[in-house]
Order: structure tokens, then C-alpha cells, then sequence
């Protein structure tokens, strides 16, 4: 069966739509910036949705780990294309997303590392996700291939403690990675989870010690 899928990403550096359909990209709008997804996706799934019109099976999108603006903004995005539509939304993590793009890599196990911006990187292995300090990574326990935003510092730590690293070139998530990660998770070749945002730390917003103000008086 050939799937039909809306990609969207905007989790990382990277904002990008696309349609998929089975293994062929057939539409993709794409720009790396650190900024201004809300407005840029809206715009950029409209394009390929009236660029290769046809009936969707479901919504994929990243749901992290990466920035927090950005993660809510594709996700937002996601249901309410899908809630119009009538289809599922799939949430797929970046790490899932990169180890689908990825060629296989007998005998290692697969670190996605994302930067993040305190000094730190988020680690993603399994279903495992954690930040550590950039100058204090926990030790492989094997042959390990180092992927995402984070990979050629990760990787140039690892192998300065001798540790059996290979560095790979996906250093972002893939519309197609996405896709196919989305679709093994909807067959159900995947655990389930939930199309909701995947924050490893704390939102750094807080209420006030006081509490919100109350309601203005009538």
C-alpha cells in the first residue's frame, strides 16, 4: 500500500513541509533558519498541499526533542490540518525521524543529539531521551553512530575518550525520514505515542508568585 503523507517539521534549525507519497517525496518547501516557523509552515504546507493535490492517510510532524516554539508551532499546525481533514496526526521523534533517513548501521546503536542552547545536548537513544552536559556525556556501552544538531561535538567527544564512534551525516531531520517513521508507527511496527510535544526540560516561563491576576470585574 502506498501511503500519503503531509511531513512537517519545525523542531530544529530547519523548517520544511513536504508531501510523500510511498518513498518519493513529491512536493517539499524547505528553509533552514533557527526562527519565525509559526509563520514560515503555515505558508510552506499550503504550497505543497495545492502543489500535489490528493487524499491524505494521516499528519506526520516532530514532536522533539528541539525548540520549544517551534515543536508547539508543528504541532498546532498538525491537528488542525488534520482535524479538517478527517486523518490522524503521527507524532515521530527527531531521533526516529533521523534513524529512518539513515542507512543501517549494523552493531550500533544510534545517539540523536540535539543542541540544547544551555550548554547541553538532548540524547535520544531507544526511548530513552535525556539532556547531559556537553563536557560530561554518560559512556556508550558499544559501538555507537552519532546523528542530529549536536553530532560533530558529541562525536568529537566521544572519540577523544576513545570510544568506537562513527559520525553520520544526518544532521537534521528528513521530510522522507519523517514520513517513514510516522508510517511504521501507524502500522504499528512502532510503540505508540501521542501527537504531543516532547519537552525534556521545564518550560522557563513561570507564573507569578502571586498567582495570575483575577478575572477584570464585570
Amino acid at each position: 500500500m502506498t501511503w500519503r503523507v503531509l511531513a512537517l517539521d519545525a523542531a530544529l534549525g530547519r523548517c520544511s513541509a513536504a508531501i510523500v507519497a510511498g518513498p518519493a517525496v513529491v512536493a517539499q518547501r524547505t528553509e533552514d533558519t533557527t526562527r519565525g516557523h509559526a509563520a514560515l509552515l503555515p505558508v510552506m504546507a499550503r504550497a505543497v498541499l495545492d502543489e500535489a493535490p490528493c487524499t491524505l492517510d494521516f499528519v506526520a510532524v516532530t514532536v522533539g526533542p528541539g525548540s520549544f516554539t517551534g515543536i508547539r508551532a508543528g504541532l498546532a499546525l498538525a491537528h488542525g490540518i488534520a482535524s479538517g481533514l478527517g486523518v490522524p496526526v503521527i507524532g515521530v521523534t527527531v531521533g526516529e525521524a533521523l534513524s529512518l533517513s539513515l542507512a543501517r548501521r549494523p552493531g550500533r546503536v544510534l545517539w540523536a543529539v540535539t543542541d540544547s542552547r544551555r550548554g547541553r545536548v538532548f540524547l535520544e537513544t531507544g526511548d530513552t531521551v535525556a539532556a547531559h552536559e556537553l563536557l560530561s556525556l554518560p559512556a556508550p556501552t558499544g559501538p555507537v553512530a552519532v546523528a542530529g544538531d549536536s553530532a560533530i561535538a558529541v562525536a568529537a567527544r566521544l572519540a577523544a575518550r576513545d570510544f568506537d564512534v562513527l559520525l553520520t551525516d544526518a544532521f537534521l531531520p528528513t521530510s522522507l525520514g519523517i514520513a517513514l517513521a510516522a508510517v511504521e508507527r501507524f502500522a504499528g511496527r512502532m510503540p505508540a505515542r501521542a501527537a504531543q510535544p516532547l519537552y525534556v526540560d521545564p518550560p522557563e516561563a513561570k507564573l507569578p508568585a502571586g498567582g495570575l491576576r483575577p478575572p477584570p470585574a464585570p
